[in-house]
């Protein structure tokens, strides 16, 4: 099968990026890759938790961004550019990834689990893009581990993104404190409402 241009521009690029050995400090440190870009509607859930946890997106490998933590993206296809995913797993750890969100859809949804496969020992979350892609994201068998969410729940992944690299970092377990505790505060600010207001009150309210 031969290599499109585009794809194997991207490819060198990625192993071009491995071959610089990079102070990590200076690399994504999540990546976020899925099948089509018909996913992005459902994966923007984990650009929106990492955002939330103070990442920055880092669109130029060259160039980081100021913020200290960061994350990448790009469609990877299992099934249409394997090869990509070969050498986008391949040199994750080489180019400063730690941990990888890898979503895909329909009922054969390999990227995730290839990817686990491929880029291990790093850690992959899997997000199946619909419920019909459950089954195929998380039937990795045992030696060869994925951790995966619910259907659509990419912001989840974003957040437990987060809870790996927070193991080495105060600064992202903070930010993962102070996260829950705004949903706490959320809660008791609606039950106040309800309770304070009826529940005639309280829907005016939020009409």
């Amino acid at each position: 099968m031969t290599t499109a241009p585009e794809v194997q521009e991207l490819m060198d690029r990625l192993e071009a990026e491995a071959a610089q050995q990079r102070d990590p400090a200076t690399t994504p440190d999540v990546g976020i890759i899925m099948g089509s870009d018909s996913d992005l509607d459902v994966m923007a859930g984990a650009y929106e938790a990492l955002d939330e946890l103070g990442f920055a997106e880092q669109t130029d490998f060259e160039n980081p961004p100021e913020s200290r933590f960061t994350f990448e993206s790009y469609v990877v296809s299992a099934h249409r550019t394997p090869e990509l995913m070969t050498v986008y797993g391949e040199t994750a750890a080489d180019r400063g990834l730690d941990v990888i969100i890898a979503g895909a859809g329909g009922k054969s949804a390999d990227l995730p689990n290839m990817t686990a496969s491929i880029a291990y020992p790093i850690p992959v979350i899997g997000v199946p893009v619909q419920e019909k892609s459950v089954d195929s994201v998380i039937g990795m068998p045992t030696g060869a581990p994925l951790t995966a969410v619910d259907a659509g729940k990419s912001f989840n992944a974003g957040l437990s993104a987060g809870q790996i690299i927070a193991r080495e970092h105060d600064e992202i377990e903070q930010a993962l404190i102070d996260y829950h505790d705004s949903l706490q505060g959320g809660v008791g600010e609606v039950s106040k409402a309800l309770h304070d207001l009826g529940i005639d009150g309280f829907r005016e309210r939020e009409s």
